[in-house]
């Protein structure tokens, strides 16, 4: 039998199949993995598994060409190294089921395909066999796929760990705080239907079992505008769509809410408020169920959405101008709403929104509005109140997450696993305050990416007692400390104009930059630049050189977006709501601390500190998202946008650190057993240490001495076309076994078959031997057996019935039974009769009697009513002639004739004497 083995693309896999068409899947634990050598033979159709084996690893084209490839035959994963790049694929590929989880639970990283399970697998088992915590951190551009990958990694754990009814409902919290997260933090945008617009990392902690038993989750920088503004073809938050589209009547009619998103001024700036790419009406149904199994009960769930409604009727709250040019409220109606729904006095929030207080020298000063103040007022409340409100539906749910085992009553008592799901680097037409501060998050993580990747490369080799080669990289710490150093950074500028007194403005904070940081290599203004790069900058405008490249910054709003101010009467006036939520977020400390509050920047920049502390604290593993096209439609490849996102995630910089020493690296026991049919010496069987046997092996392929190094544990090549050569050898290499195999199998499959068909003939022939033996002795003993009983009725034959007899009498019976049936009389002149056994004589006669009277009772049946006639005419001859007349007999067969006599025939005298009597005369002639 023919042996064929098939390389097939989608999910990676083996397929050996046969001559005569059966088929067996080789992946996962059932058969033969395939790991990143075995996909070798087909790179040039499919590309590499791993960016680090490509040849010419500093060309950003064969990068690109070997993302199109895999991208191409729906391989969306990726490796460089230990970094996983996944790329959009924009369709629902079959590679998510439980049966994918169970092939790479528990299996190393480089037995299976590339994978996002695998990395999720690969932390889980370091977490449980090091106790050190792990962080899985994901990051790319709006719609490239991380929240979708952050949900895949906590369907992986609630599948595969260890479950119990707790863990079970720790699984179920962990997984149902992503529909609520998503719905208040998460909006449709440009680039993504479901972006978002917060950053998120996320605790999983695990006992001593490996079992998820709490979580912890973080949040950075909401985008807050998006409540007030959203660009055209953008929406606000999910949440709000929802409310409308699936909120019950009375729920609505309770919130003073309408089905109309087009009545309300925050949701219509995008002018899209349904898009039919999303189900507003059943994401609800998800969000109301995922409410209540993280623990919120209805009371909680009414004033969470009484908060949101609040924030649509703020948005319809309109104001006019009085003679003085002051701001007075024009819609009662919405003031009446909201001080129903924020629990506070509707006066009093009336002459909040209009009026501000400013205490100067211990006394407080009320001062109206303007139009554009109030508007600003306005706004900055419906921010306020909506940011806060998502700063404590994180809190509730982390409380729903905590761990309040016995076993393990602290937090830090057990393992845990992070998961950092954060904007990535993002260069939009128009570039504000969030792309700065999104931006230099993204620089201080491919900062801590390049220390930990160049951390875990030196270690490694030193471990493996090989001398560690100074890479060379681009640093981008000079950038962060344009951007955080302290009073000569960035933010540092952009507090102290926030903070000093005087009329300071987007453009003092400008030039204040100009002043400071122009000398700075990565720094530019439309002042500072030279005449033919002033045409692409505004006057308005900055332009930073991050790593991933040039991003041009507006200063409008960077300012108003720092303070984050809301007006101290307008804090009052929520630090008195009835509504707990609101109650809970205005603390009523912040009105008599007289501590300025932090800006938004610094604010940033210190959680994104304390962030990468934690980081820092853990083993990192690393998930790239990269979205194909930006018209999100499945099986396009822009090559400009993904060279675009290449550059922004820092791809090529990491393929070069990762390849700047040894391309690839593998444990002799796995070297050895891969490559060891290429050397005799090795084959089949290698006795001693694998060290031993890979120095062997090695020696006969030819290495050369600069091109691999031999390890404490490990065998590390430097150049990828050494391990091609060495893969196409075993190529080579399989294909003679390969003969020789098939050789050898069809001698063993005929003569297997040959005696597995003679051991089938003699099976069959003696189970038919024994099966007619057994039926031949069956049928004499029942032959012997009706003898012994008829020969013994025979004896008792004219003895009463008994058990002697009557087998005998039964047959004596039916043969008479049945031989009277073959001899019964045809007519009833038929006089014969079967002379009866002697002990039927009597049922004989009865019978016979019966027969006759049936025979009879069936001939009359049969007579004509003429024949009849006859017949009594003939038994009246009979009383009259028989014996008395000679030749009676012979007319007895003869019938009678009937005729009349005329009247003109019979005598006169005759006639005379009858009178009027009818005149029969019946002839015979006899």
């Amino acid at each position: 039998m023919e042996l064929q083995i098939e390389y097939i693309p989608t999910g990676e896999i083996i397929r050996v199949v046969s001559q005569n068409g059966e088929c067996k899947t080789a992946a996962g634990s059932d058969g033969i993995r395939l790991t990143m050598e075995s996909a070798l033979t087909a790179r040039d159709r499919v590309g590499v598994q791993d960016f680090v084996l490509l040849e010419n690893f500093t060309s950003e084209a064969a990068f690109i060409e070997n993302l199109r490839k895999r991208f191409k035959e729906n391989l969306i994963y990726t490796y460089i190294g230990s970094v996983l790049v996944s790329v959009n694929p924009y369709k629902d590929l079959e590679i998510y089921s439980r049966q994918h989880m169970e092939r790479y639970r528990g299996v190393s990283f480089y037995e299976v395909s590339p994978h996002l399970y695998a990395i999720a697998d690969n932390s889980y088992r370091s977490l449980r066999i090091e106790r050190k915590d792990q962080c899985i951190l994901i990051s790319g551009e709006s719609g490239a796929g991380k929240t979708e990958a952050t949900k895949k990694i906590l369907q992986y754990y609630a599948v595969t760990c260890p479950a119990s009814d707790q863990v079970e409902t720790v699984k179920d919290r962990l997984l149902q705080s992503n529909p609520v997260l998503e719905a208040f933090g998460n909006a449709k945008t440009l680039r993504n239907d479901n972006s978002s617009r917060f950053g998120k990392y996320m605790d999983v902690q695990f006992d001593y079992k490996g079992a998820p038993v709490g979580g912890h989750i973080l949040n950075y920088l909401l985008e807050k505008s998006r409540v007030v503004h959203q660009n055209h073809g953008e929406r606000n938050f999910h949440i709000f769509y929802q409310l409308l589209e699936g909120g019950e009547d009375d729920l609505l009619r309770r919130l003073g809410l309408e089905k109309n998103p087009q009545q309300y001024h925050y949701l219509v700036k995008g002018q899209c408020a349904r898009v039919s790419s999303i189900n507003d009406k059943n994401d609800w149904k998800v969000v109301r169920r995922a409410l209540s199994v993280i623990n919120f009960n209805d009371n909680e769930v009414e004033d969470l959405l009484s908060i949101v409604a609040s924030v649509l009727h703020l948005g319809n709250v309109q104001f006019a101008a009085n003679e003085q040019g002051n701001a007075q409220v024009t819609t009662e109606n919405q003031i009446k709403y909201l001080a129903r729904l924020l629990g506070v006095e509707g006066s009093v929030l009336r002459e909040a929104l209009i009026h501000k207080t400013i205490i100067a020298k211990g006394e407080e000063l009320v001062s109206p509005l303007n139009l554009e103040q109030a508007a600003y007022a306005r706004d900055a409340l419906a921010k306020a109140v909506y940011g806060r409100t998502f700063s404590w539906l994180v809190n509730k749910i982390n409380k729903s997450l905590a761990y309040k085992g016995a076993e393990c009553p602290g937090w830090r008592s057990a393992t845990v696993l992070g998961l950092l799901d954060i904007y990535g680097f993002e260069v939009f037409q128009h570039n504000s305050f969030e792309q700065f501060c999104i931006n230099y998050c993204n620089e201080k993580l491919q900062q801590l990416f390049i220390e930990l990747t160049l951390k875990s490369e030196q270690e490694e080799y030193e471990s493996e007692g090989i001398a560690w080669e100074p890479v060379q990289y681009f640093n981008n710490k000079i950038i962060c400390d344009l951007v955080e150093e302290k009073f000569k950074g960035i933010i540092s500028i952009l507090d102290e104009e926030c903070l000093r007194p005087g009329d300071a403005t987007d453009m003092t904070f400008l030039e204040k930059l100009e002043e400071t940081v122009k000398d700075h290599p990565h720094f530019l203004t439309h002042k500072l630049a030279d005449q033919k790069t002033r045409k692409s900058l505004g006057r308005e405008e900055f332009r930073l050189l991050h790593y991933a490249g040039e991003v041009t910054y507006s200063v409008t709003g960077f300012l108003d977006k720092n303070n984050d101010l809301l007006f101290r009467n307008l804090k009052e006036t929520m630090c008195s709501s009835e509504n707990p939520i609101i109650n809970n977020c205005f603390e009523r400390t912040e009105l008599t601390d007289k501590k300025r509050p932090e800006t938004a920047a610094t604010q940033f920049k210190n959680s994104l500190s304390k962030l990468m502390e934690i980081l820092m604290s853990k083993e990192p593993s690393y998930i790239r998202c990269i979205k194909p096209n930006d018209a999100k439609q499945a099986g396009r490849f822009d090559e400009v946008l993904i060279r675009h996102q290449v550059k922004y995630l820092g791809l090529m910089e990491n393929l070069r650190v990762r390849r700047a020493g040894f391309a690839y690296r593998r444990k002799y026991e796995i070297f050895l057993q891969r490559y060891k049919s290429l050397c005799s010496e090795t084959w089949p069987t290698w006795e001693g240490r694998p060290h031993d046997g890979v120095a062997v092996l090695v020696k006969h392929l030819g290495y050369k001495q600069e091109e691999y190094k031999m390890g404490r544990t490990k065998i590390f090549i430097r150049f990828p076309k050494t391990l091609f050569a060495t893969e196409d050898a075993l190529e080579i290499r399989k294909q003679s076994l390969a003969t020789k195999i098939q050789a050898t199998w069809r001698g063993f499959y005929w003569r297997q078959k040959f005696l597995h068909m003679k051991h089938s003939a003699i099976t069959i022939q003696s189970w038919w031997r024994g099966t007619q033996g057994r039926r031949k002795a069956a049928k004499k003993k029942w032959a012997v057996e009706t003898i012994r009983r008829f020969i013994k009725g025979f004896i008792y034959r004219n003895y009463p019935r008994c058990s002697e007899n009557e087998y005998f009498l039964d047959y004596i019976r039916y043969s008479f039974l049945m031989n009277l049936k073959r001899n019964l009389p045809k007519n009833v002149l038929d006089k014969s009769w079967p002379t009866p056994p002697p002990s039927l004589c009597e049922v004989s006669q009865l019978l016979r009697q019966l027969c006759m009277q049936n025979m009879v009772w069936s001939y009359c049946k049969r007579i004509s009513p003429e024949w009849k006639q006859q017949l009594d005419q003939k038994v009246v001859a009979s009383e009259m002639f028989k014996g008395k007349k000679d030749n009676y007999p012979q007319s007895v067969p003869r019938l009678f004739i009937n005729t009349r006599l005329g009247t003109e025939e019979i005598n006169p005298k005759v006639l005379q004497v009858l009178g009027n009597e009818t005149i029969k005369v019946r002839l015979c002639v006899l």
